[in-house]
């Protein structure tokens, strides 16, 4: 009987949708509206809406549709996503990324508030997003390929940036090709999208294409492009980033390009990590010893032994010092050790952030996940769940039984993070 009631009442509403156009377009608005507060069950009568000639009404049937946000939502969505209307396109977008990050289209989408206007439109694009849902999530490869469609053409290049800024929260690896066309193109926020997206996704392939924007004239491109190639770890591409260092027009791309070469760690920059061992710019100084710890030279380790130990030095060196020193295997957890202070920096405002980065990286090798498992015990909440985060994305098969246990933590955020954390690392073991 219950199902035989869906069924009516879809069957019903298709067919108000399909006679809508008896209606004035503010009593087709209003039962759009109406529908957008029901269930999935309403979809087919608002997709039907999308058909429909006036613009304004297939406006507030995707804003309906993205509202009730179901997996029913999506193909109407996707199939938006090919309008010729620039505002559908983006809101279309935004409610594919609300289905797979919830909360979304409120507090991060340009759709949120109000699309038009070239002043609220700058100002979304000139702010970075680090969104990106979990790696556990897999995205249907139809809402991916539509995303890569935009980024190729879709209705204006506002639309086409936040199509490749949806790629890259949505990890879309199809997009990959496209976002790295869009990298040719003349406008910047496309451009900078691209490459936050091709960072985000992770593709090690796309490193290469992004060499020519070194020399870019704008500063954010030019720094966004730097981190691209560290990020992608593209070796390839070493010289223009030493080039891009040595004509450094400002202290920021300086950093970025020092940052990048220690990324790559490769031997031939260790004079110029040396180098820069003596920098009184934090930042520059962090990334020399950062350089020197992916290289793994016996003899820098006392060099980096006392930039760990310094006691004035900005918690960016120490941060440093303690990532090289575990890099090149100094493994002990006594209270002043390496690991133990990178661990201690998993939930410092201000820190948190950087000593994630440099445990994920270490929590690859099978020795550093031994050596933390035995600290997860004195770690709090918000440790534990940065080390799920940390050990999900390394991938490490070593990490499985930490995770496990971890899964059946007393409290549930932990125990959240890490089955979510186990299922990726078995996801990629597959």
């Amino acid at each position: 009987m219950r199902m035989l009631l869906a069924v009516s009442w879809a069957g019903a509403a298709l067919l108000l949708a399909q006679t809508g156009q008896s209606y004035t377009p503010k009593q087709r608005i209003d039962r759009i509206r109406e529908l957008g507060k029901r269930d999935a069950q309403a979809i087919p009568a608002l997709a039907a809406y999308l058909n429909d000639p006036d613009r304004d009404i297939r406006v507030e049937a995707i804003k309906a549709i993205v509202k009730i946000d179901t997996a029913d939502s999506l193909a109407p969505l996707e199939k938006a996503t090919h309008e010729n209307d620039a505002e559908i396109q983006m809101r279309a977008t935004d409610g594919l990324v609300n289905f797979y990050l919830p909360g979304y289209v409120v507090k991060g989408a340009i759709t949120g508030t109000v699309v038009r206007g070239a002043r609220q439109v700058k100002s979304f694009f000139s702010s970075r997003n680090d969104q990106r849902i979990d790696p556990a999530i897999t995205v249907r490869p139809d809402v991916a390929n539509a995303l890569a469609d935009e980024i190729r053409g879709a209705a204006s290049m506002d639309a086409r940036a936040n199509a490749a800024r949806a790629a890259g929260i949505l990890r879309a690896q199809p997009a990959v090709d496209a976002l790295t066309v869009a990298l040719r193109s003349k406008n910047t926020d496309l451009i900078f999208e691209s490459l936050i997206a091709l960072q985000k996704i992770g593709d090690a392939s796309a490193g290469p294409n992004v060499a020519f924007l070194l020399r870019d004239l704008d500063d954010r491109v030019q720094v966004a492009a730097l981190e691209t190639i560290g990020v992608l770890r593209a070796a390839g591409c070493a010289p223009q980033v030493r080039g891009a260092l040595r004509d450094a027009r400002n202290t920021k791309i300086r950093r970025a390009a020092l940052e990048t070469l220690a990324m790559l760690g490769i031997p031939e920059d260790r004079p110029l990590f040396q180098q820069y061992l003596s920098s009184d710019d934090a930042d520059l100084r962090a990334a020399a010893i950062e350089g020197l710890g992916r290289i793994r030279e016996p003899e820098d380790t006392p060099a980096i032994q006392r930039a760990y130990d310094e006691q004035n030095a900005d918690p960016k060196v120490h941060l440093a010092g303690a990532f090289a020193l575990v890099n090149e295997g100094k493994l002990e957890t006594s209270d002043f050790s390496p690991i133990r202070y990178l661990v201690d920096n998993l939930d410092v405002r201000g820190r948190s952030s950087i000593a994630l980065a440099y445990v994920t990286e270490l929590s690859r090798r099978d020795d550093v996940v031994q050596a933390v498992t035995p600290l997860i015990a004195e770690a709090n909440k918000d440790q534990k769940i940065a080390l799920c985060s940390a050990f999900g994305s390394s991938g490490s098969a070593q990490t499985i039984p930490v995770l496990t246990r971890l899964s059946n933590d007393i409290d549930p955020d932990v125990s959240i993070a890490a089955a979510r954390a186990l299922k990726a690392v078995r996801g990629r073991a597959t």
